[in-house]
Order: structure tokens, then sequence, then C-alpha cells
């Protein structure tokens, strides 16, 4: 029955992590963003973070929202920098019409960091993008 079941592959739907200036607190903050770089909108996007390593876990960290249309993208969280030196995960599930939708973001420990920055899709700025 396993080979029955069809799970799509995801395309055009990214996880990016961004250093960007903070005008209230006057601090650059890493902040977490999915990316719609789909042409139809997206409903019901579930996401699940966590960070981990061998001797550390971080608290399971939930977001919902109900549309993230076309050619879009919305903030997930906040980063502290410390998180970095862990393996963070984003479990991504979500709904394109009728079709339900399911990908993991793995961002390796140490991976987010300034020399990894490159331009993000749809956003002008340069963060690390996971596709």
């Amino acid at each position: 029955m396993k080979k029955d079941i069809h799970i799509p592959n995801v395309e055009g739907v990214y996880i990016a992590v961004v250093k960007e200036y903070n005008d209230i607190y006057e601090t650059d903050d890493w902040n977490a963003y999915i990316i719609n770089d789909k042409t139809q909108d997206l409903e019901v996007v579930l996401i699940v973070t966590s960070g981990y390593s061998d001797q550390n876990i971080t608290s399971t960290f939930r977001k919902k929202i109900d549309k993230l249309p076309a050619k879009s993208y919305a903030k997930i969280e906040l980063m502290q920098e410390a998180l970095f030196a862990l393996n963070n995960q984003f479990k991504v599930s979500f709904f394109q019409g009728n079709t339900m939708f399911e990908k993991t973001y793995l961002f390796r420990k140490n991976t987010i960091n300034e020399r990894a920055l490159q331009a993000i899709p749809l956003m002008k700025v340069k963060g690390v993008l996971k596709k």
C-alpha cells in the first residue's frame, strides 16, 4: 500500500535565513523566511522548526500561515546566533489546490554565516538559502 501513496516534489518554495538591520533595537538580526516563488498561492502553510546536535536540542517552534500568495514571502522567526552551532531543521507542509506537499529543509551546523550569503529570490537581500 505504501507504493500507492504519491508524495509530490516541492519546487519553488524555499527557506532563507537573512541578516537584517532592526531599526527599533538598532541591531543586526538573523531572521528565517519562507519564500513562495511559485505562480500559485500556498494555503494552510505549517512550519515546524527545531535545532539539534549530539548534546543539545531546542524547543520546537510552530507557525501557521493561512495563505502565502504567489511570488511572496513571510517571516518565520528571529534566530539567535547561538543556534547556528546546531543543525536547524524546518519542516514545511502546505496545500496547493487540493494537493498536500511536504518538505524538510536542513541547515547543517555552522552553515549559516556571513561567508555563505547569496542573493535571495524575491527579497532583494542576501542570506543563506535552502531549496
